[in-house]
């Protein structure tokens, strides 16, 4: 097996067990062995397929592709500032999340990142995927960075689907107050410490991306 072929076959491992476990065999596994041991399973093949995507990643060569020069920089950049200020907002008061108040959560009105959609968390990772892609980089990129948008996207409305089975009338009442697909106008909405923190943390991140990709992002492409 070629590298490339192993990371294609690592990234529809990652997403499809994340998909199967979390949504088929989800009942029937719980049932035969708990929720708690079922979320060590859970983690287990997530981690050990995410280790697999990346190992293969490494060993694909890159860059070979043209590339999308200073426009798909500018893009790229563009994009994953909202893409942290989502995942940051999805990490407090978040329904979706398997934590024992999720109910009240979901009861309560949406603020912050949960104006612009009820999956910030899933349109984070999305952002980040489509970012990479309008790069051009590298084949492996667009792997992983495709794998990423499928998992987030489809994985997002899946996951209306099973909450409305688990928590009922809850989910429902929280799907009418809120948006799948982003309101993308409300993002100034999300607080001003929320976009500060993710700004921030861009930074840092954009900035450790020129040690551990090999090129230099976000406004580190242009600034030394």
């Amino acid at each position: 097996m070629t590298p490339l072929t192993s990371l294609i076959v690592a990234s529809i491992a990652f997403v499809g067990t994340h998909f199967i476990l979390s949504h088929p065999l989800r009942a029937p596994i719980v049932g035969a062995i708990g929720e708690k041991p079922f979320m060590g399973l859970y983690s287990l093949v997530a981690i050990a397929t995410f280790a697999w995507m990346i190992m293969a990643f490494l060993a694909v060569p890159s860059p070979d592709l043209a590339g999308s020069g200073d426009i798909g920089w500018v893009i790229s950049s563009a994009l994953t500032l909202p893409a942290l200020v989502l995942f940051l907002g999805s990490l407090r008061g978040n329904p979706a999340l398997p934590a024992p108040d999720a109910m009240d959560a979901a009861a309560k009105e949406p603020r912050g990142a949960f104006l612009v959609t009820r999956h910030p968390m899933m349109w984070g990772f999305a952002l980040w995927a489509i970012a990479h892609l309008v790069l051009f980089w590298s084949v492996r990129t667009n792997v992983v960075a495709l794998a990423i948008l499928v998992l987030a996207l489809v994985g997002a409305h899946m996951q209306d689907r099973k909450k409305e089975r688990l928590m009922g009338d809850a989910w429902k009442g929280w799907e009418a107050k809120t948006s799948y697909w982003p309101r993308w106008s409300k993002l100034l909405s999300v607080g001003w410490g929320l976009w500060l923190g993710a700004t921030a943390l861009w930074l840092i991140i954009t900035y450790g991306h020129i040690h551990a990709a090999g090129a230099p992002a976000g406004v580190w492409k242009w600034v030394g």
